[in-house]
């Protein structure tokens, strides 16, 4: 059915479209799942996790305060389901790309594992902008039941004291690999993936490296991890998706593992569309799986603003879809009737 799914962002949960994707049909799945750190269920919908009303008994608590040890246990069941059924749809040797949190990233890994994959490595995006999470304790200081001065000396005495979350610089990306077959070269030669390919520079004009960053930090950091900075127009502003990725972080992953221009590039959670704008812009074909229908027409209008590479005058694609992928290339969507 990669086929019919081409080239195409398809509305509709990720468990019940992934089923409809033959075995071994993708050579990379890139994606950022939602992390479920508020509202955790299951019987979670985008608009339940997107909501801000009653997360959290202290309403002023900041986006992800709230704790509760079960959701990493819920998140790790359903992303072993997940995982299962992208290990199914990945060729042997494909590489699996996903965006974790710091405090999830020990249950998505595990997830990833026991669904049969090599975990490879961990890969990091260094940032420095940020919002600060841990809160002072002046708000319940303020409702005890002691008298001002008992209340003042607690203040003076923990100020600069705060709830145990640290600013959080830097985003955790599993890299994860389907068992090859026989010997790597045999199976790059019969899949086309399995290996890295180290010609992808980063910084200035270095090895590839599993540390990234898109903002200038320090001339030595630039110099190893930078890549292109995110421009004004990439994101889009009519995009109100609240975690849009740089398409210059999933260009460079999608450099390193895909060695076709025919390569199907998979998101089952692909937002507003930067998983498949970077595969689009680096002639790949890509398939998105986004819930949410807002997001969906968003990441149709950044296709359609996304350009393609030009190939040499003359030159002719190789593969199965012929001329109809080169027109499903543009990118379409599709609601599959579930």
């Amino acid at each position: 059915m990669v086929t019919e799914l081409l080239n195409q962002i398809i509305r509709g949960d990720a468990l019940e479209v992934l089923p409809r994707i033959q075995d071994g049909a993708i050579d990379l799945v890139l994606t950022d799942p939602p992390y479920f750190l508020d509202k955790m269920d299951n019987n979670w919908t985008h608009e339940k996790v997107s909501s801000t009303k009653h997360h959290y008994a202290v309403k002023s608590l900041p986006a992800g305060m709230k704790f509760d040890r079960e959701q990493g246990k819920r998140f790790y069941e359903w992303y072993l389901r997940v995982s299962g059924e992208v290990h199914r749809v990945l060729k042997p040797g494909g590489f699996f790309f996903s965006f974790s949190s710091p405090r999830l990233y020990h249950r998505m890994a595990c997830a990833v594992e026991d669904a049969g994959f090599l975990i490879r490595d961990c890969f990091i995006w260094l940032y420095t902008q940020n919002q600060v999470k841990a809160m002072s304790l002046d708000h319940f200081i303020r409702k005890m039941d002691a008298d001002e001065e008992t209340k003042a000396r607690l203040s003076e005495m923990l100020e600069g004291w705060k709830t145990p979350q640290i600013k959080s610089c830097f985003e955790p990306i599993v890299m994860a690999q389907k068992q090859h077959e026989e010997t790597f070269l045999s199976n790059m030669l019969e899949y086309g993936v399995g290996l890295l390919n180290t010609r992808v520079r980063i910084g200035r004009n270095m090895f590839p490296s599993n540390v990234f960053t898109t903002e200038s930090i320090h001339s030595h950091i630039d110099k190893h991890f930078l890549l292109p900075k995110p421009t004004r127009e990439e994101k889009g502003g009519y995009n109100t998706h609240k975690t849009v990725k740089p398409v210059a972080i999933c260009e460079y992953l999608i450099q390193l593992t895909t060695f076709s221009r025919d390569a199907v590039v998979l998101d089952p959670f692909v937002g507003s569309g930067t998983t498949a704008v970077a595969a689009k812009k680096l002639g790949r074909n890509f398939i998105g799986i986004e819930t949410n229908r807002e997001y969906v027409e968003i990441a149709l209008r950044r296709l359609e603003e996304a350009m393609p590479p030009e190939r040499p005058r003359g030159a002719k694609r190789v593969g199965r879809e012929g001329a109809a992928g080169d027109r499903a290339r543009q990118g379409r969507a599709q609601t599959l009737p579930f």
